[in-house]
């Protein structure tokens, strides 16, 4: 592995800066300031196992994924990063490479599905046990943990999609005591509104899909480490497994977070007035967002974040039908999946992203709707709500 290239990530500077420029020095013999797409599997070495940069096999290595890898391990203030083919497949390593069989994890009672069924349907077959909590409540994860067997709790903040709050910095405490590791699952707040390694987390993981990446066109995932110890254990089993990103993939993602700065402000500025929109509507009943003062997380919430990010969650007053028309009615909110991308997007949770676990404890509410609000005019936003959300329209 490359690990002196990993490192180019200790550029000094603000967080834009760095966004732009750790990672990678332009390139020596041609000055390209951006980093090539190196689309090969092999490299020629110099004689037997005398290898260029430490390059033999794009698997184990590849220019423009170490340029990816250095980055996000810069912007999240990290040891060592690691780029993954999606976000499911850097979860999936970090399983594998920091617990055994027999092992336990605690994880959020309301965590993103595929993070869920990740745990229950994979790991738990292998061996891997949990036990889930409400990640914005202490205790309840405190009781959760099996001490000598709870290896890893598993956060997210802000959850997705009802957007609970969990206080990173009381968690890590509560995870050191029992001997357990906290993994902070930072994609809905990014490193621009949230830093959870300097919070007291051990591991951070994104899907790079979302804001990282930014613009709806890659999938991918990322891990960043606080110690070596952890860099050399994920480093092992990202090569071993194998679901690494690929450069061009890679390129993309390292592209799009050379401006996530100024894109989460203008997500965040454009979120806040939506809500200040929804809060006041007749057919809406109720807003989940962390930057309002009566939502249970706000005091965590502005602790830890710079602002309360790009994602809101309401209910409708009219219901599940209603919520699904207003999803159907919406035009410059594009009906679809995913999020965190510069386009607005609309979703029925219920029925959409969160439809594999209706009957169980992670069900949402089937009057819920989840917007990712994007980076468009604010006000063709807030006349496309507006439009589909009349009653009977």
């Amino acid at each position: 592995m490359p690990n002196e290239q990993q490192h180019q990530h200790r550029t000094k500077g603000g967080f834009e800066t760095r966004a732009i420029h750790a990672g990678y020095e332009p390139d020596e013999a041609t000055g390209a300031v951006i980093p090539p797409i190196y689309a090969t599997s092999t490299y020629k070495q110099d004689g037997v196992g005398g290898l260029r940069g430490g390059y033999e096999y794009s698997r184990s290595a590849n220019p423009t994924r170490t340029a990816l890898e250095g980055n996000i391990a810069s912007l999240e203030g990290g040891e060592r990063g690691f780029a993954f083919a999606s976000g499911l497949a850097a979860e999936d390593t970090i399983i594998r490479a920091l617990c055994k069989p027999g092992d336990h994890a605690v994880i959020p009672d309301d965590a993103y599905g595929g993070t869920h069924r990740l745990f229950d349907k994979v790991a738990r077959p292998w061996g891997l046990a949990h036990s889930s909590a409400p990640v914005s409540d202490v205790d309840a994860v405190r009781a959760a943990i099996r001490p000598g067997e709870t290896k890893l709790v598993w956060i997210e903040t802000p959850t997705n999609p009802l957007l609970n709050i969990g206080d990173i910095e009381a968690l890590a405490s509560v995870a050191h005591d029992a001997g357990a590791l906290l993994v902070v699952d930072n994609t809905f707040a990014t490193p621009y509104l949230q830093q959870p390694l300097g919070l007291g987390a051990d591991v951070v993981v994104h899907s790079t899909t979302k804001y990282a990446g930014g613009h709806s066109d890659v999938v991918g995932g990322a891990v960043v480490v606080r110690t070596l110890e952890l860099a050399e254990a994920i480093s092992f089993h990202q090569n071993a497994m194998g679901a690494v990103a690929g450069p061009f993939d890679s390129w993309l993602t390292l592209r799009g977070l050379k401006t996530l700065g100024v894109r989460m402000d203008r997500h965040c500025d454009n979120a806040e007035k939506v809500v200040d929109f929804l809060t006041g509507h007749p057919a809406v009943g109720q807003v989940f967002y962390p930057g309002l003062p009566e939502h249970p997380g706000h005091a965590v919430a502005s602790k830890q974040m710079k602002r309360y990010g790009g994602i809101i969650s309401f209910r409708t007053t009219g219901g599940e039908q209603h919520a699904l028309e207003v999803c159907a009615r919406a035009e410059v909110f594009t009906l679809g999946e995913s999020l965190g991308g510069v386009e607005s997007l609309i979703e029925h949770p219920g029925r959409m992203t969160h439809a594999s676990v209706a009957g169980t404890d992670l069900e949402v509410p089937d009057d819920l709707i989840r917007l990712s609000v994007g980076i468009e005019s604010v006000d063709d936003l807030l006349a496309d709500l507006d439009r589909a959300l009349a009653i009977g329209g």
